[in-house]
């Protein structure tokens, strides 16, 4: 099985040097790369300017131009699910009947699968890790399952913020930081949470992740948050080697 899921955030021009690198090597054996724009509502553009983004590197096929996507995918070589709205995403995903065809053809080794931001995040067991406001129902908040652990993508870790009031005093707001909403989610879940930062992407290795292009924290249900750096090889339990 072939992954990479990247947080997003590409743009320095060092951070899309790295993206498009990431994603050529990714798919280097693939002539057809089908591309799904689900998590945005304008599926052509989103996909053209993905396609720009990947600088010619990667033939991305929209599947959204397909009368029947399922039967689409048999005929591309890889699948990159883009980013955009968590929930809207999801609920295209399960409503074109595309969540068993993916994961079966990823876990088979058939097709090699890229996923930035809401494209990582649908890789783990559920959605339910995302920062992504609901802007639509889901039938369910299962995913592909690709992977064993969730993920966070554009962790951030603040939460204590000032600003001036027009009256000119500064003003504390005590923020609910990720960290925080996290041990939210281990109340009800014993998933481990990788916290992405932005332009940081995990690619498999065999049995074992190297985190790539900026840090992560890896947060545990009843455990201190852990901080890796990039270079960092982890197994599939987000244990480093």
């Amino acid at each position: 099985m072939k992954l990479l899921l990247g947080s997003g955030g590409i743009g320095t021009d060092e951070r899309r040097s790295t993206y498009r690198r990431l994603i050529s090597e990714n798919f280097s054996e693939c002539e057809r790369v089908a591309f799904v724009p689900y998590a945005s509502n304008n599926h052509d553009s989103y996909t053209e300017r993905m396609r720009e983004f990947a600088g010619g590197e990667v033939d991305l096929i929209g599947i959204h131009r397909f009368d029947d996507p399922v039967s689409a995918l048999d005929d591309m070589d890889g699948i990159y699910v883009g980013g955009g709205n968590t929930w809207l995403l999801v609920r295209e995903l399960h409503q074109r009947g595309l969540i068993g065809p993916i994961r079966e053809s990823v876990i088979a080794g058939e097709k090699p699968y890229a996923g930035v931001s809401a494209g990582a995040n649908v890789a783990c067991p559920t959605m339910q890790t995302t920062n992504d406001m609901p802007i639509t129902m889901v039938p369910s908040f299962e995913t592909l399952g690709l992977v064993p652990f969730q993920i966070n993508p554009h962790y951030y870790p603040g939460g204590l913020w000032f600003r001036e009031s027009e009256e000119g005093d500064l003003s504390k707001h005590y923020g609910e930081s990720r960290a925080r909403r996290i041990s939210e989610f281990h109340e009800m879940s014993d998933y481990p949470v990788i916290g992405m930062y932005e332009g940081s992407y995990l690619r498999s290795e065999g049995d074992f992740f190297q985190l790539i292009g900026n840090k992560a924290v890896l947060i545990r249900k009843g455990s201190d948050l852990t901080t890796v750096e990039p270079g960092a090889i982890l197994t599939k339990e987000l244990t480093p080697t």
